[in-house]
């Protein structure tokens, strides 16, 4: 939201209660909004340019995952939007060839069905007939600073010389918003690290 912004862009930021959105700037209008319904969906949206979703799910509410990935495709064809980057997950990405990091012994058992219930909504999102992108994230975003230097990829897990794999969030929203200005990866799925 915050990179947007800064770049001069009007926002509305759908959040599921107003009252924790503290910030106020002056091209953000903030509304409280149900990414399950389609219908609040493209009700919402109607007249922006494009959807940027970062909606998440807790561990054990899974199969919400789903149920948003449907709604936001369906609300964005009501709302006349093509354009969609979504803000995924890191569990699928490849750590050799064939293999996922999910399915590692490193990737953490707990989070393991989140990562599933993130392919399941990358499929829903990816045979749609909307004009997508799927931005992976590293296996950590970290705060820190925006620099403008990191490096993409596609379907691997990027790892630095000391085989880690991370990006500050801001970093991630500057690639997530170039994206979103000058489209490079329109339905398909492109990673950041440093």
């Amino acid at each position: 939201m915050k990179e947007a912004l800064d770049r001069g862009y009007q926002v509305t930021a759908v959040v599921r209660d107003h009252t924790r959105m503290t910030e106020q700037y002056e091209n953000l209008r903030v509304v409280e909004g149900n990414a399950m319904d389609a219908d609040n969906v493209a009700s919402i949206c109607e007249g922006h340019q494009v959807i940027i979703s970062a909606v998440g799910a807790s561990l054990g509410a899974e199969e919400e995952l789903a149920i948003v990935a449907h709604s936001i495709v369906e609300g964005a064809r009501r709302s006349g939007i093509s354009r969609l980057v979504v803000v995924g997950e890191a569990g699928s990405l490849e750590v050799a060839s064939g293999i996922k990091w999910m399915d590692t012994d490193e990737y953490p058992k707990e989070s393991k069905p989140l990562a599933i219930a993130h392919v399941k909504a990358y499929e829903i999102y990816s045979q749609s007939d909307l004009d997508w992108t799927y931005c992976s994230p590293p296996a950590q975003i970290i705060p820190g600073r925006r620099t403008g230097q990191f490096r993409i990829g596609t379907d691997k897990l990027i790892l630095d010389e000391s085989d880690r794999s991370s990006i500050s969030a801001e970093d991630y929203a500057a690639a997530i918003i170039d994206e979103v200005e000058d489209p490079y990866f329109l339905r398909a799925r492109f990673t950041v690290a440093y």
